[in-house]
């Protein structure tokens, strides 16, 4: 199974750009396919590659700041190649 996830990593600290860099640096050496754009971030892959890498690296991006909001969103499909047709 195939999915699509997407990360928006919030912390709550004035100096924030380094452990947002930091994170999506993870995520693009992980192999899968990243997407960014200036909101958030894309993981396309499969379900237990992408949980697997997910669950690693976003302890490792908490543990790095004070305070700090996750948002996840999961799709059952890998999104990756979509295109708006309108």
């Amino acid at each position: 199974m195939h999915i699509s996830v997407e990360l928006t990593f919030t912390p709550l600290q004035d100096s924030y750009e380094p452990a947002i860099t930091a994170f999506i640096k993870k995520l693009r050496a992980s192999g899968l396919t990243v997407l960014e754009n200036p909101l958030s971030t894309q993981v396309y892959g499969g379900y237990d590659e992408v949980m697997c890498m997910l669950q690693k690296e976003i302890k490792v991006a908490l543990q790095a700041v004070e305070g700090g909001l996750m948002y996840i969103k999961i799709v059952k499909s890998d999104r990756s190649d979509y295109e708006p047709n309108f």
